[in-house]
C-alpha cells in the first residue's frame, strides 16, 4: 500500500507573551493511500494544528512533512501553494466560499487557477456540474452562497475539494455547523469519495463522524497517545451502532 503521507519528529511551537507553546510535540504519522482517518482528542490538544502543518497551510517549527514523496517543510512558498492547490483538497468548518460569486463558480475555482488545468472553461464547468450532480446538488449551480442550505453549502464545499482530483482530502470539522440530519448527509458523502479511492484524515469531536472512519487517531497535550484501528464501514445502521459503542469505550479508556 502506497503511503500518501508521512511526518517524522513534527514539532509546532508558537511563542505566546514570550512564552514557548509546544502546541505539537515529535508527531510521527503515517496515512496510506484510500484511509480515512479521524483525528480526536479534547480542545487545545493540536488537532487542527495538526492538520495545518501537514496540509503545508502551516509552517511546522521542527522535523519532516512528506507528502506524496515531497517534504513540504523544504518547499518554497510558491511551490507549497501549488502543491495545496493541485494535490490537495479542503473542507473546513467554516466554508469560506466567495461571496461574489456562484456555487457552481466557487467550486470550479480552483481549476481554473491551477496552471495544471489545460481544460477550456466551459470543460472545467461542466466537470464542475457532473460533481454537483454526483452530490445532489444540481440546482443551485446559479444561486448565490446565501441562497443555499448549511448542508448544501458544505456538499458544494466537497465538490470544490475534489474540482482538481486531489491525491488527498483534509477535512477540518467538516460537520461542526450542521444539524445531525445534514451531517449524516456530508459524511456519507465523504465515505462515497473514500470508498472511490481518495485518501482523507478527518479532524472531528464527533464519535458518530470517526466512527464511520477506518482509524483513529488520539490527540492528548500535542502527542498522538492512542490509535484505533476501526476497519471499512460497511454503512449498514447496525453496524454503525456497534462501531459507536466500541470506539466510545475506547475513547473513555483514553481520557475522553
Amino acid at each position: 500500500m502506497n503511503t500518501v503521507l508521512q511526518t517524522k519528529g513534527l514539532c509546532k511551537t508558537y511563542i505566546v507573551n514570550k512564552r514557548q507553546n509546544n502546541v505539537l510535540k515529535n508527531i510521527d504519522l503515517t496515512i496510506n493511500e484510500g484511509e480515512m482517518v479521524a483525528i480526536m482528542g479534547p480542545s487545545g490538544s493540536g488537532k487542527s494544528t495538526l492538520l495545518y502543518c501537514v496540509s503545508g497551510m502551516d509552517r511546522v517549527t521542527a522535523g519532516e512533512v512528506i507528502f506524496n514523496g515531497k517534504n513540504t517543510a523544504k518547499l518554497p512558498e510558491k511551490e507549497l501553494a501549488r502543491l495545496r492547490l493541485d494535490e490537495m483538497g479542503f473542507i473546513f468548518q467554516q466554508m469560506y466560499m466567495m461571496k461574489n460569486l456562484s456555487v457552481l463558480d466557487n467550486i470550479i475555482l480552483p481549476a481554473v487557477k491551477s496552471k495544471k488545468n489545460s481544460e477550456s472553461r466551459k470543460q472545467t464547468a461542466e466537470r464542475g456540474r457532473a460533481l454537483m450532480h454526483r452530490l445532489g446538488i444540481d440546482d443551485v449551480g446559479g444561486n448565490d452562497i446565501n441562497e443555499v442550505s448549511g448542508g448544501q453549502l458544505q456538499r458544494a464545499c466537497i465538490a470544490r475539494s475534489m474540482i482538481n482530483s486531489p491525491k488527498m482530502i483534509f477535512a477540518d470539522e467538516p460537520t461542526g455547523a450542521l444539524n445531525r440530519s445534514s451531517s449524516d448527509e456530508v459524511m456519507n458523502e465523504l465515505i462515497s469519495l473514500n470508498n472511490d479511492g481518495t485518501t482523507i484524515m478527518c479532524v472531528t469531536h464527533d464519535p458518530k463522524v470517526a466512527a464511520k472512519c477506518s482509524r483513529v487517531l488520539y490527540i492528548m497535550d500535542g502527542g498522538i497517545c492512542g490509535e484505533k484501528e476501526m476497519g471499512h464501514f460497511g454503512g449498514s445502521e447496525q453496524e454503525l451502532r456497534s462501531r459507536e459503542r466500541d470506539l466510545n469505550n475506547w475513547l473513555m479508556e483514553q481520557g475522553w
